[in-house]
C-alpha cells in the first residue's frame, strides 16, 4: 500500500507545485485568467499559490513522515473542493468554453482524496 501511497503522492506533489508556482509568482494566463474572470485578488492567487507549493513540499515530506503527508492532501483536497466552488459560482461548467480547464479540479480532489486514503491505509 505504501507504493501506493508514494506513488500518489509524488503525483499530486508535482501537479501542485506545477499549479501553484505560477500562481505565487503572478505569472502567466492562469493567475490573469482568476483575478480577471473569477474576480480574484492578486493577494489572495497569491496565497492559493502559496499554499499548493507548501502542500508540495508537506507532500515530498510526506513519503518520510506520513502524518505531514495526509495533513498535505487533506490540505490540498481543501483546495481543490473551493476550487470547485469558484468555479460553479462562475458558471464555469455550463460554459462548453471553460468546462475542461474547470473539471481539472475535480479530478484532482479526487485524487487528493484517493492519496489521503492510501497514505492513511500505508501508517
Amino acid at each position: 500500500m505504501y507504493i501506493a501511497a508514494a506513488v500518489l503522492s509524488v503525483i499530486l506533489a508535482l501537479v501542485s507545485l506545477a499549479a501553484g508556482a505560477p500562481k505565487a509568482l503572478l505569472k502567466g494566463d492562469v493567475s490573469a485568467g482568476l483575478q480577471s474572470h473569477m474576480g480574484l485578488s492578486a493577494g489572495f492567487v497569491r496565497f492559493i499559490g502559496l499554499a499548493e507549493v507548501v502542500a508540495t513540499v508537506g507532500l515530498v515530506v510526506g513519503l518520510f513522515w506520513q502524518p505531514l503527508g495526509i495533513a498535505a492532501a487533506v490540505g490540498v483536497t481543501v483546495t481543490l473542493v473551493g476550487a470547485v466552488v469558484f468555479h460553479v459560482r462562475a458558471r464555469d461548467y455550463a460554459n462548453p468554453e471553460n468546462r475542461g480547464n474547470a473539471s481539472a479540479p475535480v479530478l484532482l480532489a479526487l485524487v487528493s482524496v484517493a492519496t489521503v486514503v492510501t497514505l492513511n491505509l500505508a501508517m
